[in-house]
């Protein structure tokens, strides 16, 4: 089965090495050698001040609402993966959506103001798919209202907008080095941020409120990353622009022959993104799931990313209804894309996507949830 993404693994032979650094060390977790030259050569490339490595990208969102401080409700979008907003619920903030851009699929800065209530504390924002938010206009309307911003960047490694990391921007950003992520760690993930109070703060969060032998100066969790993931950190790191340039290839290819007949996300001018994913916008459900099963019958296998909306999930409720997220859920698919993809597969994949919309519509679906 071709799926929507391969994890990519680094050199066999640099791994054991790692592995045997272990073995002859015995320090497997606990801030490691490892972990901490994985940490300086991530802030390196990606050009950030502070970088704290954690365990996933789940908490690496708890950890940065409890540094932050965050209470009552936070704006947010309903068009990205679940964590984004299970994780504020679990921490007894509410998510209240704002709903997307259609054009970009990021939240949509003119829907924000509207939603802000009287106990909002923060914006989270996530640049889908990679794509860079609109930080400025986000960031003008968090400083006129007083608000934090969060951004889940799980899908923004190495992007960059007005010339530098897209991490740059916010009170925080967050990270998932996921295994299907462009770069991972097998499981982890990261906090970055420019304030040096609140890294250090993020740090004691992470490690228990452990700040020294013998002192605890506060409620804290553990999302320590351990020594082997760290050590898949650095592989796949060494060959980082190897899998940019493969991405890149082929998301170009993508464009090429599917732009003009399908819906693809919008990018502002100047902003260079990383083709960790490539999404396309079919007509309606009902064209969605056509191609999803035909690409199915060849082994392919799309991905309905993000669905169902998140505004329709019962646990958030109660919740406007956020048409734009709503309607582009339904008929989304994110296609194919990985190092060493095939491009008989592209191939493959598009003429399945062109044949399907030279077909007659069945629009028996096209508004089934």
């Amino acid at each position: 089965m071709i799926n929507v993404t391969k994890s990519y693994l680094g050199n066999i032979d640099k791994f054991k090495a790692y592995v045997d650094m272990i073995y002859a060390s015995h320090w497997m977790t606990n801030h490691g050698p490892l972990c901490c030259e994985l940490e300086e050569r991530l802030k390196e490339h990606l050009g950030v001040r502070n970088l704290i490595l954690t365990n996933n990208g789940t908490l690496a969102l708890q950890v940065a609402y409890r540094a932050l401080g965050l209470s009552g409700s936070a704006v947010t979008t309903p068009f990205s993966f679940v964590a984004t907003s299970s994780t504020l619920q679990w921490e007894g903030i509410r998510p209240v959506f704002a709903d997307i851009d259609p054009r970009t699929w990021n939240i949509d800065p003119e829907q924000i103001e509207s939603r802000i209530g009287s106990d909002t504390s923060a914006i989270v924002a996530t640049h889908v798919f990679g794509n860079p938010c609109a930080v400025e206009r986000i960031e003008a309307i968090a400083k006129r209202r007083n608000l934090k911003v969060v951004y889940d960047g799980a899908h923004a490694f190495g992007v960059r907008h007005a010339g530098q990391s897209v991490y740059n921007w916010g009170d925080a950003s967050t990270l998932s080095f996921h295994a299907t992520k462009l770069f991972h760690t097998i499981e982890g993930g990261a906090i970055v941020t420019q304030d040096d109070d609140l890294a250090r703060e993020v740090r004691k969060l992470c490690n228990f409120g452990i700040t020294g032998v013998d002192r605890i100066e506060g409620l804290g969790t553990n999302a320590k990353l351990n020594e082997f993931s760290s050590a898949m950190g650095l592989c796949v790191l060494d060959d980082i622009e190897h899998i940019f340039e493969q991405r890149a290839e082929m998301g170009h290819y993508y464009e090429q022959r599917l732009s003009g007949h399908f819906d693809l996300q919008g990018v502002h001018d100047g902003d260079e993104i990383n083709y960790s994913y490539f999404p396309v916008g079919l007509l309606n459900q009902a064209e969605a799931l056509a191609v999803r099963d035909a690409l199915q019958e060849q082994d392919i296998n799309p991905r309905r990313y993000f669905y169902p909306s998140l505004d329709t999930l019962d646990y958030l409720q109660p919740q406007a209804a956020q048409p734009h997220s709503r309607g582009l859920s339904q008929r989304i698919l994110c296609l194919p894309i990985y190092p060493g993809l095939a491009r008989d597969i592209q191939d493959k994949v598009i003429d399945t996507l062109l044949r399907q919309r030279e077909k007659p519509q069945d629009t028996s679906l096209a508004h089934a949830v």
